[in-house]
Formats: structure tokens, sequence, C-alpha cells
């Protein structure tokens, strides 16, 4: 997409959740890197701002491949892997980045709705991604898969359950499906971004002062170094430092 050459030039990456926060700054960078983009994100108009974005930072002629749509559309993720495969016949790099917060409440005051909802978008997607797509991962010469994380997963946070629980079986399903590719070309891991200023953050935490957060193109390079061919990680966790 990208004019020019570029750390991941030639490859195709998918990022869910593209069109704020993390999932944009991870876009805007893996075009500067040379990679040709599918943008997927429940609204049309901003996923059309960044891709006008992108290739006014980039230079590029070409512009992304949109996929506005509902990530808890299961139908519709299964839709889509069949028609980038019919388009590309690959996918070289994959990374789950939407996710929700849900409501901070007690574990037995959440709502059912909630719960639902939490789990629906940020672990039930993330697998029915895995199922869409894992055939075009193995038809690369170097599949790579990021699913972004968060400090919750791995210590205990009173109120933060939902989210919580939901990030913790998202590490472990990745965990599995990278085992399950040790002898394929095929890699699978877990970013954990750490503390970044995004919507979400600031919907946890209302009276933090953003300013004082880093922005979430400061911690895109890690993402590169995941979804670069040469990347050799598999199922590991990495965290920004």
């Amino acid at each position: 997409m990208a004019v020019g050459g570029g750390r991941l030039a030639g490859r195709i990456a998918l990022v869910t959740g593209a069109s704020r926060g993390i999932g944009a700054a991870v876009a805007k960078r893996f075009a500067a890197e040379g990679a040709h983009l599918v943008l997927l994100a429940r609204t049309q108009g901003a996923l059309e701002e960044l891709d006008d974005a992108i290739r006014t930072e980039t230079g590029a002629d070409e512009g992304a491949t949109l996929v506005p749509l509902d990530i808890t559309d299961y139908d519709a993720l299964d839709r889509m892997g069949a028609a980038l495969h019919e388009r590309f016949g690959r996918l070289d790099v994959l990374v789950g980045n939407a996710a929700i917060l849900g409501e901070l409440s007690p574990v037995g005051h959440i709502e059912i709705k909630d719960w639902e909802a939490v789990m629906a978008t940020n672990l039930t997607a993330n697998w029915r991604l895995i199922r869409s797509l894992d055939p075009l991962l193995q038809a690369s010469e170097a599949g790579r898969a990021i699913f972004v994380t968060s400090g919750v997963a791995r210590a205990v946070y009173p109120y933060w359950g939902g989210y919580a629980v939901s990030k913790a079986a998202l590490e472990m399903l990745v965990k599995v499906y990278a085992a399950e590719n040790e002898q394929t070309n095929v890699c699978a891991n877990i970013l954990d971004p750490a503390t970044v200023r995004t919507g979400m953050r600031a919907k946890a935490m209302p009276g933090e002062d953003p300013k004082t957060l880093p922005a979430p193109e400061a911690i895109t390079e890690d993402f590169v170094k995941l979804a670069e061919a040469s990347c050799t990680m598999n199922g590991e966790i990495v965290r920004v430092a």
C-alpha cells in the first residue's frame, strides 16, 4: 500500500477495531511499512476517513480494503474470509485488536447482557476470526497472528471481572493456537500494550489526565516486529515497555 519498500512490503494485513485508538495507529504504521491493509470496524465513514489519512501520509495511489461490519456478526466474518480467499488467496498478518470494556462492576452484579457482549467481542469473535482466517494464514509463507490483551488478564483487579476474564481466556486461546502451529509457517502471539491513551482507558479511568499517557502511535513498533516474516516468536506474551 505504501510507496516503495518497508519492513512489511507486499504483506497483506488485517486489523480489527481499525477505526480509532490502537487499531488506527497500527494501520497507519503498517501502511508506512508497505503492507496492504484490510481494515475492519463497524463504521464505514470512520474507515473511509482513516483510509484517506493513510493515503495522504503515504502518498499511495491504492487504498485499503475496507470491511465495515460488527465483529460479533460471525456469519459476516465467515463471508469475509471467503471473500479474502477469492481476492488474495492468503493473509500474511492478522491483528485481533477490537475489544470492549463492558461495565466495571462486582462480579455478582454484572448484567447478563453486558457479560455476553464482552465475551462475544473480546473472546468468541477472535476465535471466529481464527476459524475463518486460519486457512489464509496457512497459505502465507509466514503467517503472523497478533492478539491484543491487557495486564488485567494476569493480575486480580476487583470490579474488572468481565473484561479480565475475557482477556485471560483470549490469552489461553492464542497460546493453544500457537502450540498447534509449531510445525507450520504460522506464528501467533499476544501483545499487551500496557497503559495507552485510548477511549477505553478514558472510560475506565475518567479522572486520569490522558496527556500523561503515551499515544497509540508510540507503541506500534512491537506490532511491526511481530508482523514481520522474520519473526520466529510463537505463543509469547509481549508487553510494551
